[in-house]
């Protein structure tokens, strides 16, 4: 839990689950992230060697991410917590339309 705690860290491993991302297009997949949390946050998933970092030698410098082999087995985790979110959501929102039948 101390891995992947946090607000960003499942939500980027999910992002990359569909496989390589430059930086920038995590940015705009979690528009929320400050680009300082988004860096660090990255860095940890790397250090515990769930993704891996890719720089290529270009001008501008193109770095990319992508899903380690350990990182790939979160997958069920991911899933898991995915179909929970989304039958929360729907329960909130059973219950946004019981209260306004009932007024």
């Amino acid at each position: 839990m101390r891995l992947l705690g946090g607000r960003w860290r499942l939500l980027l491993v999910s992002y990359l689950l569909d496989g390589p991302k430059r930086f920038n297009d995590l940015r705009r997949d979690a528009p929320g992230i400050s680009q300082r949390m988004l860096t660090l946050d990255l860095r940890a998933l790397e250090e515990a060697g769930l993704i891996d970092r890719t720089v290529f030698p270009e001008v501008p410098v193109k770095v990319e991410y992508r899903l380690t082999e350990d990182g790939e087995r979160l997958r069920p985790v991911v899933e898991v917590m995915r179909d929970f979110g989304l039958w929360l959501k729907g329960r909130a929102e059973e219950e946004i339309e019981v209260q306004s039948a009932a007024s």
